[in-house]
């Protein structure tokens, strides 16, 4: 099956950008395209929460709390889930993981922090 290793987590300051980043590792092409691949977060003290999703063909979701400034993408062939954060402010704050959900189950990464502060 693979695992969904994160990378590009990190401190910024209120206004800055991270890019995350979300590899299928060791883990078949068919596999990494089946199913909707997303990214959720993780506060301190706070539940797992959804930020975006994106389907095989391209089609995205966005919490209300990150729309315009979060851009989830794909790369099918590299087996690569992208997120974008801009205009980042203190409440981003979190952990956030990478997700592939399909048939009922779903694959989560370790998570990486993404922290937020002046």
């Amino acid at each position: 099956q693979g695992q969904l290793v994160e990378s590009g987590g990190g401190s910024v300051q209120p206004g800055g950008s991270l890019r995350l980043s979300c590899k299928g590792a060791r883990m078949i092409t068919s596999t990494f395209n089946s199913g909707i691949l997303g990214w959720y977060r993780q506060a301190p003290g706070k539940e797992r929460d959804l930020v975006a999703t994106i389907t095989l063909g391209g089609t995205t979701t966005y919490a209300d709390t990150v729309k315009g400034r979060f851009t989830i993408s794909r790369d099918n062939s590299k087996k690569m889930l992208y997120l974008q954060m801009n205009n980042l402010a203190p409440e981003d704050t979190a952990v956030y993981f990478c997700n592939r959900s399909f048939g009922g189950t779903d694959q989560w990464g370790q998570g990486t922090q993404g922290t937020v502060s002046s």
